[in-house]
């Protein structure tokens, strides 16, 4: 993922905005990170108090993929703010936050996957849903995504730590997955592996989807919202894809407007790394009536249950 508003390379020339035009760029991204974060995060302070969701495994998942938001918004703030304030960091410390961030954009794909499996299983076999999906079992696919998103990283930072030299890991760079990871094959390894995971998610979407709309009769409401569920998620999936063609957006655009490199980078950053993540809070947040009810009360910061 990359967490700032430029991609150059650390060892090439750099262009710099205006005090002005910086400022404007920053106050726009924080303020939207920072409306997205408490949304987000009232989502998860409505979940922790009220035991209805803490028992419902459609709601751990989606409050998984919440908390993965604010991790991905939260490290996007930092990194662009730093980026402008000191311009490079250091390594070492660089590779903790590219880590972090890889995690939890690898673990949002798996997660809609699972949750319409989730509602797969809710609609086509609705006496063995309680059965099958379990919070127990919940928390065990939780687990299963973050080792999955883990071992898919662990390679990189292990051929970085045998192929860098030690005065590497010590010095400064702008903060971009490439400019730490350089090794061309991880390159190759990085595409193969998004390309798996993406193809997985997509077919696992496009069967429950049909799955659902087949085995269920077409007035049913729960079979419908299910549907609609389902296809959210895979516009949420859409919108994470944008994630791994960033550098192909910018590249094509600065071609095609060369005197506009730092107004692309930050227009592209924008709406792939911040404004998809207001759609979680419209899945759930505004959608389920259950969550909503609980939700107005904490959003508004009032006392009395609507």
């Amino acid at each position: 993922m990359n967490l700032s508003n430029t991609g150059s390379n650390f060892t090439t020339a750099v262009y710099r905005d205006t005090l002005n035009t910086a400022i404007i760029k920053n106050v726009i991204t924080v303020v939207l990170c920072i409306s997205i974060n408490y949304v987000n995060s009232t989502l998860v302070y409505t979940f922790t108090k009220h035991q209805v969701f803490k028992m419902n495994p459609r709601y751990i998942l989606y409050i998984h993929l919440v908390i993965n938001d604010i991790i991905l918004l939260s490290l996007f703030i930092l990194v662009q703010v730093l980026s402008y304030i000191i311009f490079t960091l250091n390594v070492s410390l660089c590779i903790v936050l590219l880590m972090i961030s890889i995690f939890a954009n690898l673990n949002n794909p798996l997660t809609l996957a699972f949750m319409a499996v989730e509602c797969y299983i809710a609609i086509c076999f609705p006496l063995r849903h309680t059965q099958i999906c379990t919070v127990r079992k919940t928390y065990g696919v939780i687990g299963l995504i973050w080792a999955i998103s883990i071992l898919s990283i662990l390679p990189d930072v292990f051929v970085a730590l045998a192929t860098e030299s030690l005065e590497f890991f010590h010095s400064r760079v702008f903060c971009l997955r490439v400019n730490v990871f350089r090794n061309s094959n991880l390159t190759v390894k990085r595409d193969a592996s998004n390309s798996v995971f993406l193809v997985t998610v997509w077919l696992t979407l496009f069967y429950t989807y049909f799955r659902i709309l087949f085995a269920a009769k077409a007035a049913a409401t729960d079979a419908k919202k299910a549907r609609n569920t389902v296809l959210l998620h895979g516009f949420q999936l859409l919108l994470c894809m944008l994630t791994y063609i960033y550098d192909l957006i910018i590249q094509g655009l600065t071609f095609l407007f060369p005197n506009e490199v730092l107004a692309i980078r930050f227009t592209v950053s924008i709406f792939i790394q911040v404004l998809p993540r207001l759609i979680s809070p419209v899945v759930y947040g505004l959608r389920d009536k259950t969550f909503r009810k609980y939700l107005k009360r904490y959003l508004l910061c009032t006392t009395k249950m609507p």
